[in-house]
């Protein structure tokens, strides 16, 4: 299947908290990860627009949720990273909760994209924040991020050991993806990933659609067949 293809992305706004977000009439892609995963790496990447979202050297950069439009119909959504180590743990706690509402209750959430950094061993903060979503069935793929920064082997060592690391939390593992925004790798897979999402919906619509249709003609078929039709009965 090709990759969606972008012709517009476009910064949308942000939001401090789910009662600030934008309407629910787009399907959204969020994605999450452990601050200096390389997550405003990857949007610009997928975006394919340098600039979209704004990267930085500072950990927890992002403290609001950004919501970028694409193609004028449907959305990234760029969330604050976990475990950021700038600003006063009130605002540590304020912003993870309404990271937490946002992926537990926002209705036009597709998919979240939980970014892990392949360089490293499986992290604490990592591990648990999977084990959230598996418990609270958010529909999530894995995304290993940075796979130019260490050696091939390196990297396979420890996606392979997070893997393991999650098993025991699923009947059917996550799918999940490797990608470097410096070598411009993954970007047709995880775009894949989208297009399939969107096509998904679309069907259902139709599918809606058609049965609303079948159920409109059943009801004009038995008002002609009553024999008295300004009788309810």
């Amino acid at each position: 299947m090709a990759p969606v293809q972008i012709s517009s992305a476009i910064f949308d706004c942000s939001a401090p908290d789910l009662e600030a977000c934008p309407d629910e009439s787009l399907p959204e892609f969020a994605f999450i990860g452990r601050s200096n995963s390389g997550k405003s790496s990857l949007l610009n990447l997928l975006a394919g627009k340098d600039g979209l979202a704004r990267v930085s050297t500072t950990p927890g950069f992002t403290k609001l949720i950004n919501f970028f439009t694409i193609n004028q119909s449907w959305r990234l959504v760029d969330l604050p990273g976990y475990g950021f180590a700038e600003g006063a743990k009130k605002d540590s706690a304020r912003f993870n909760q309404a990271v937490l509402r946002y992926l537990s209750q926002r209705p036009n959430l597709c998919l979240v994209f939980a970014l892990i950094d392949s360089g490293l061993a499986p992290q604490e903060s990592d591990l648990a924040f999977v084990e959230w979503l598996a418990g609270n069935g958010v529909p999530f793929v894995l995304v290993f991020t940075k796979t130019d920064k260490e050696s091939p082997a390196a990297v396979q060592a420890n996606i392979a050991a997070f893997r393991a690391a999650i098993s025991a939390w699923f009947e059917q593992p996550p799918a999940f993806f490797t990608c470097s925004a410096t070598k411009v790798q993954g970007r047709p897979e995880l775009l894949g990933v989208i297009e399939e999402a969107l096509l998904a919906i679309q069907a259902e619509s139709k599918q809606t659609a058609a049965s609303a249709q079948n159920l409109l003609r059943n009801a004009k078929a038995i008002r002609k067949s009553r024999p008295d039709r300004s009788r309810p009965w």
